[in-house]
């Protein structure tokens, strides 16, 4: 059950990741759970992070 649960999270995070490389806003994140939304949110920060610092063109 537990594993299930981290695998989900970490999903989410790399879709988040995904979106914050594409450009996207985060206003795009398409979770409702708190949990899982914000672990999309911190892939879109860490993802927009590496943008900035020039990490990904």
């Amino acid at each position: 059950m537990k594993r299930q649960k981290r695998d989900r999270l970490s999903r989410a995070h790399s879709k988040g990741y995904q979106a914050g490389i594409a450009g996207r806003s985060k206003d795009n994140c398409p979770f409702q759970s708190s949990e899982v939304r914000s672990e999309w949110l911190g892939g879109w920060r860490e993802a927009i992070g590496d943008r900035n610092l020039g990490l990904i063109k």
